[in-house]
């Protein structure tokens, strides 16, 4: 067995049934590669194994490591920090991301898999459910957000089931909830991606405000400003289709 560490954010989850659940999200997939995040003793791999072709894992916690080392001496583990990782050295071709994340970096471990989308057509976990739900919201939601823009924007995002607390030791204080995400046909914008990206952070950066004050900082015309309705929205009105849209608009000004 293997304890549990607060600091690393660690909720084992104990349900087999939950793990196997969550594996068979993958089980229609074309994608062959998968790497699992946070194992922990493997419950989740055991049933990974065997939906998917080639399994590989990361996993900070030395105790974890070690663990599974004796229980799968077939599957490769590799110690480290997923945000830290070069994913573009895990396989030579592409690879779906997948697991219970801990909760403390869930967000940034989606940031780090948009980065290299290019290589993640697929990506499945578990999350707090209040993270899960901010990912896949829609425009006119209070939980519609930077990270529901800028994931929807590349992939397809769907709120699979909800889990209980019950079914993890330690139990969290939150509800959990597992999302499946699979890339766009077209993932690439027809706009400057790294402006699209200042776009949305700067328009919800302030999202009580109106984009035409949300926006200042891009110093745009005024008088074009006043005329476009757009800018009299605030943020959360906005699909990802509007974003790119105001984007378009804003590259021109430039």
């Amino acid at each position: 067995m293997v304890r549990a560490k607060k600091h690393l954010g660690q909720h084992f989850l104990k349900e087999p049934h939950v793990a196997e659940k969550i594996a068979k999200l993958i089980s229609h997939s074309e994608v062959n590669n998968w790497l699992e995040i946070g194992p922990g003793m493997g419950i989740l791999t055991k049933f990974l194994i065997k939906e998917a072709e080639n399994v590989k894992c990361i996993e900070i916690d030395r105790e974890s490591v070690s663990f599974l080392s004796e229980h799968y001496p077939n599957l490769e583990v590799i110690l480290g920090d997923f945000l830290q990782l070069d994913l573009r050295q895990i396989w030579n071709e592409a690879y779906g991301v997948i697991g219970n994340f801990p909760y403390n970096i869930s967000s940034q471990i989606v940031f780090q898999i948009l980065a290299n989308k290019d290589i993640i057509p697929e990506f499945a976990g578990m999350f707090q459910l209040e993270v899960a739900q901010r990912i896949a919201a829609e425009p006119g939601n209070k939980t519609y957000g930077i990270l529901s823009v800028l994931t929807q924007a590349f992939y397809d995002v769907k709120l699979e089931f909800k889990v209980s607390p019950g079914n993890f030791n330690p139990p969290p204080k939150v509800q959990s909830g597992v999302i499946s995400a699979k890339r766009k046909s077209h993932f690439k914008l027809p706009c400057e991606e790294k402006l699209f990206f200042g776009v949305v952070k700067a328009a919800f950066g302030q999202r009580r405000k109106t984009l035409s004050n949300a926006l200042k900082t891009f110093n745009l015309p005024k008088e074009e400003v006043l005329r476009k309705q757009i800018f009299k929205l605030r943020a959360e009105k906005l699909s990802v289709d509007d974003f790119i849209e105001l984007t378009k608009w804003i590259q021109k000004q430039k």
